[in-house]
Order: structure tokens, then sequence, then C-alpha cells
């Protein structure tokens, strides 16, 4: 039986009756066309599931009677941060949504010198609000129950300001030959990595990252687009040294 899971950004108790939030009460109603005495798993970023039933379902409303909660242990044990530069369209979603799956504690959308996505104070707002959203809806169908950090699009410059005190192993996608993955040491604190825009990194851009330690990493002999290449590395950083 297919197991329903929905974000909920409210605080949620055992044996409380609830009503949910307007966005996943029709959600549950009119596309899952759920009804009264269904089963439902809620949660809302705290590290646990909440097995409920739903009660009083109307046209676009829905409560739920929560009965259970249980800790969900399936969070990387490797800290892992996805810096990347936003690609065109729908492939910046597509980041989002497979580096959610796989287990990334934080997203960083990048401006950099060949960016070709730039997005104005308006824009930026809404797409995080949107990106955000892909997340949700990819820890409903993946079974975590933490939501990954998205940061506010913002320069490669200001992020990397950001980091004097970060401990963490800078990697970064740099035209020089890199180490593999299983060459690094394991890195204990978490591991960083940065992937350019479709064009590749800039002169600029490359000597600001050098010059803020990264080092570069090398995912085989051939040309990954954008979009494929943060998600294959973080898929070999998560098979070395995470839960993969």
């Amino acid at each position: 039986m297919r197991r329903i899971r929905l974000h909920v950004d409210i605080p949620l108790t055992v044996s409380e009756s609830l009503a949910l939030p307007d966005g996943a009460a029709e959600h549950a109603v009119r596309v899952l066309r759920m009804r009264d005495g269904d089963a439902v798993t809620l949660f809302n970023g705290d590290g646990h599931d909440y097995e409920g039933v739903l009660e009083n379902v109307g046209k676009r409303t829905a409560d739920v009677r929560v009965h259970a909660a249980h800790p969900i242990a399936n969070e990387a044990p490797l800290p892992l941060t996805l810096a990347q530069a936003i690609a065109r369209g729908e492939k910046m979603d597509w980041v989002v949504q497979k580096a959610t799956e796989l287990g990334v504690t934080n997203i960083v959308p990048l401006h950099t010198e060949r960016s070709e996505v730039r997005l104005d104070e308006r824009r930026a707002a809404k797409r995080l609000s949107h990106w955000q959203s892909v997340a949700v809806s990819a820890c409903e169908q993946s079974g975590r129950a933490r939501l990954p950090h998205i940061a506010p699009a913002q320069s490669l410059t200001q992020w990397l300001a950001s980091l004097s005190d970060v401990a963490a192993l800078r990697l970064a996608l740099l035209p020089e030959r890199g180490r593999r993955a299983r060459d690094l040491e394991p890195p204990g604190a978490g591991a960083i990595l940065a992937v350019g825009p479709e064009g590749g990194w800039g002169e600029r851009d490359l000597e600001a990252l050098r010059s803020a330690g990264f080092q570069a990493l090398q995912l085989g002999p051939r040309v990954l687009r954008t979009e494929t290449a943060g998600l294959v590395g973080l898929t070999a950083l998560q098979a070395h040294f995470g839960d993969l």
C-alpha cells in the first residue's frame, strides 16, 4: 500500500487533532483524493515522522489526528554543501531535487562570472521559495524528515567570504586535473562542492576559489553538464565517505 507523506510547517504533537495547512490539505484532498480514515504521515523537519489519520475531510480542508511519532535516522553522516551556479530553466529544479534525494545538507545557488541566469531581488525571492518547494517534495518522496537548507542566491565572492570559519573539505570542479573522491582523506567536518555554470568558471572565479582553499575534484574523463556534475560529485563523496 502506498505511503503518503506530507510536509507541514507547524509543530506536531502525538494525541492531538490539527487542521492541515491549506497547501497540504488541498494536495491531500484534491490531488490525492484522500478520505476520512485514510492514513497519512506528516513531518515538519524536526527529524520525526508523525503517523496520523484524516478526519473531517471537506472539499479543500482536512484534519489529522496524530497517534504516533518516531525518529527517522536516514540523514547522511557526512554533512555536504552543494554550491551550484544557477542553471537555466528546469535544470536547477533537477539539481535541487536530486541533491535532496542524495542527502545534501545545504544548497547555495551562485551567480558567477559566466552565469547565464541573473536574478534580481524579486525573482530571487520567488525562485528561492520555488526551490524550497522542490526540496520539500523530494523529502516527501525520499523519506527524509529534515529539509536541506537552501541559501538565497548570491555571488561567488559573497559566498566565499562567508566561509572563513568553515572547516569542511573544500572541493570544486576546476579545469586542472584533480583528485578522485577515493583518494581523498575522510572529510570529518563535511565537504563543500562548488560547481560552475554551463560555460565553466571564469578566470576571476578560478582565482577566488583557489585563494579560498578549494582543490580540484576529478569526476572522470568525460565532460559533464553542470546539472549532472554536482550530482555525480555528491554521489562519489557519499559512496566513499557517506551512506551509499
